[in-house]
C-alpha cells in the first residue's frame, strides 16, 4: 500500500498526518518509507472513524494524532533491544506484549516499523480489541494479535505465563503496578518497558531500584517539545 493507493487521503484530512508524520520522524532520526506512512494513516483514519461510536482516543485532530500517538510510538523503537540490532533490524522472533494497548499504542506502529516483532495486543475492552482486530485485518500485518482479558487472568494461563521476551505499556498504571503485572507474563532474563511523562523518574521506588537493573531514555515530541521517557528494567 503506498500513500497514493490510499482511498480518499485528502478527503479524510490524512494527507496532513501523512505530511506532519513525515516531517516529525525525520526530525528524531526516523525513515519512514513511503508504505509505513501509508499504514499509519490508515491506521490513524480507522481510529478517527471508529472513535465516532467507541472512546479511543481524546486526541482527534489528525496533526496531533500524527506526533502524539504515532510519532511518540516509533520514538521510542531505537531503543528497544539495542543490543540484539543488527544491519537487517530487529532480530526475528521476539515476543513482546503490549499492555493495555487500547487504541494500538505503542505497538502497531513500532510492528510497521520493525516487521520481525511478534506482539500480543491485550486490553480490558471488549469494544477495543474488536476495534484492534480490525485494524490488523485492515493493514494485512502478520504474527500480531489482540486479546480481550484482563492481564491478571493472562498471569493464570499457561499459555502466556511467561511466554513473552518483553512488557511494554504507555501510561497504563504506575510503574510499581505495572512491573507487578507483567513478572509473570516474561521469560526469565526478559525486560519491562514502560513509556512515561516527565514525572517518570518519581516512580521508580527503592523497591524497584533494588531488584531491577533499570535504563531511563529520554527523547522530545519535535513539535511540541514535551518530554517523554522509557524506562527499561531487566529481570
Amino acid at each position: 500500500m503506498s500513500i497514493s493507493d490510499s482511498p480518499n487521503l485528502k478527503d479524510t484530512g490524512m494527507q496532513g498526518f501523512c505530511d506532519r508524520l513525515k516531517q516529525g520522524s525525520k526530525k528524531i532520526n526516523i525513515h519512514l518509507s513511503d508504505e509505513q506512512i501509508s499504514l499509519m494513516a490508515a491506521h490513524a483514519n480507522e481510529l478517527l472513524l471508529w472513535n465516532k461510536k467507541i472512546n479511543l482516543t481524546a486526541i482527534v485532530d489528525p496533526l496531533a494524532m500524527a506526533e502524539k500517538h504515532f510519532i511518540d510510538a516509533i520514538a521510542v523503537q531505537s531503543f528497544l533491544y539495542r543490543e540484539d540490532m543488527n544491519p537487517e533490524g530487529m532480530n526475528k522472533g521476539k515476543r513482546i506484549m503490549d499492555m493495555g494497548t487500547g487504541g494500538g499504542f505503542p505497538s502497531i506502529p513500532i510492528k510497521i516499523l520493525s516487521p520481525a516483532i511478534h506482539f500480543c495486543l491485550v486490553d480490558a475492552s471488549r469494544k477495543k480489541v474488536t476495534f484492534l482486530k480490525h485494524v490488523i485485518r485492515t493493514l494485512k500485518l502478520e504474527n500480531i494479535n489482540a486479546i480481550h482479558s484482563r492481564v491478571e487472568d493472562l498471569a493464570l494461563d499457561d499459555a502466556y505465563t511467561k511466554g513473552f521476551d518483553a512488557v511494554i505499556s504507555r501510561g497504563f498504571a504506575s510503574l510499581e503496578k505495572f512491573v507487578g503485572l507483567a513478572l509473570p507474563l516474561l521469560k526469565p532474563g526478559g525486560m519491562i518497558y514502560a513509556l512515561k511523562g516527565k514525572k517518570a523518574e518519581e516512580e521508580i521506588t527503592p523497591v524497584l531500584k533494588s531488584r531491577f537493573e533499570i535504563r531511563i531514555d529520554h527523547y522530545q515530541l519535535p513539535f511540541e517539545k514535551s518530554d517523554r521517557y522509557m524506562i527499561q528494567l531487566k529481570i
